[in-house]
């Protein structure tokens, strides 16, 4: 190998908040003799986050680890704490929407165990968090999709347009999104299937105040969620049949903003647009491994779920904080970090959650998206259930938060 190859201990593919979050952890477990680098296709300087429709709800055990990085300063006075969540389950057209399940949305001590930020508010603050360590490399404008492995290291290639070249680690992380090249050039293989929906999203303004309080609809075609935000708006993120939601899309502002307020909740008034809409396929994969030597995958190159929960985001922050605390525990004791044994310890502690979650937000949709008779009144009953029993309400939103099980320390709000 050429002896003026660029050197890091840990490159990421992928510059979105998954990969920024990483790097931000490992550069701060490792120490300021680490040399993390990120590539991504994408401008990666501060000032230049993504625009994005979507808002994400964020996880209490999330928020702890972004505070543990530095970057909640920057991102507290745009996330909306969710205080409630109300839940109905009725047709389109029905005049009543009635609350089934209504629930508290805070854990122990009255921390929110759920928070609404606007994905470019979320990346920006990454961005700068990660400008401002000086182990980290942003290698914007570069994509990361090929590399060879051997004993000690992994050379990986880098493309920026037509120019190419080769850079050294000794760990190689895919943080490259559902399309995953990285996971490809490995050779790993997904189990994936498509729904006949899509989602849609976009920001209202409301007359009335939400007071923290989010609404998840249930309707024939899928979940309407109603979530948050700052200034007295709310994003809505929206699974409709892929057919239907060709035809909403295709409206005007008028005919689209009738169609919003047609699902919305009606105790906040009167709707106006506030930002763009946005849609996607849905779909959902899970990659057959999480590792292979000197690799490994972290959220959306290693799985995706369906967005009935709004879990992926939190999903994805797990696999960072787990991958970065056996990263970081190697290397206390001198170990090498991109090692079998180290890597195979991170995928014991994700597959096994990354599975079961996906198969719940799975089941969880096919039992909501129709109008069966039948189904309604067993799913309904279940509700109603649940809402008589406020300790299994608690064990919910605990798990929502993030705070059950085998919890990665930077998740408790500690260094990895």
């Amino acid at each position: 190998m050429n002896e003026k190859t660029e050197r890091f201990d840990v490159m990421i593919g992928g510059g979105g908040t998954a990969g920024l979050a990483l790097a931000c952890a490992l550069a701060d477990a490792l120490g300021p003799g680490a040399r993390i680098a990120v590539a991504d296709p994408g401008p990666l300087g501060p000032g230049q986050g993504a625009t994005d429709a979507r808002a994400f709800a964020l996880a209490a055990g999330s928020k702890r680890m972004l505070a543990a990085l530095g970057a909640w300063p920057d991102i507290a006075e745009h996330a909306q704490p969710v205080t409630a969540v109300d839940i109905t389950d009725s047709g389109l057209d029905d005049a009543i929407r009635p609350v089934l399940v209504s629930y508290d949305n805070t854990v122990d001590g009255g921390e929110p165990a759920t928070w609404i930020i606007e994905h470019a508010r979320l990346r920006e603050a990454l961005l700068e968090a990660a400008a401002r360590r000086s182990p980290i490399t942003l290698l914007g404008g570069e994509r990361a999709a090929q590399f060879a492995v051997d004993a000690h290291g992994v050379d990986v290639g880098l493309a920026a347009g037509a120019a190419t070249r080769t850079v050294r680690a000794t760990l190689l992380v895919a943080a490259d999104g559902r399309g995953s090249q990285l996971r490809e050039a490995a050779g790993i293989q997904v189990v994936r299937w498509r729904y006949p929906q899509a989602g849609i999203v976009t920001t209202v303004r409301h007359s009335e105040p939400h007071r923290g309080r989010a609404v998840q609809h249930f309707l024939p075609s899928g979940p309407f969620a109603i979530l948050p935000l700052t200034g007295n708006r709310s994003c809505i993120t929206w699974t409709e049949e892929a057919e239907t939601a060709r035809r909403i899309l295709a409206l005007d502002d008028a005919g689209f903003r009738a169609e919003v307020e047609k699902r919305f909740d009606y105790r906040l008034g009167s709707v106006e647009l506030a930002g763009p809409r946005a849609s996607w396929p849905l779909d959902m994969h899970l990659a057959r491994a999480l590792v292979r030597p000197r690799f490994a995958l972290v959220s959306d190159a290693a799985h995706g779920v369906h967005p009935i929960a709004g879990q992926g985001l939190n999903l994805g922050f797990r696999d960072v904080a787990a991958l970065a605390e056996v990263v970081a525990d190697a290397a206390r004791l001198g170990l090498d970090i991109g090692s079998a044994d180290v890597l195979e310890r991170y995928e014991r502690w994700r597959r096994l959650d990354s599975a079961l979650s996906a198969a719940t937000f799975d089941a969880l949709n096919r039992l909501f998206s129709n109008d069966f008779p039948l189904l309604r009144a067993v799913r309904d009953f279940g509700l109603g259930l649940v809402e008589r029993l406020p300790a299994l309400k608690r064990a919910f939103v605990a798990e929502a938060a993030g705070l059950t099980g085998e919890v990665p320390r930077l998740l408790r709000g500690e260094p990895a």
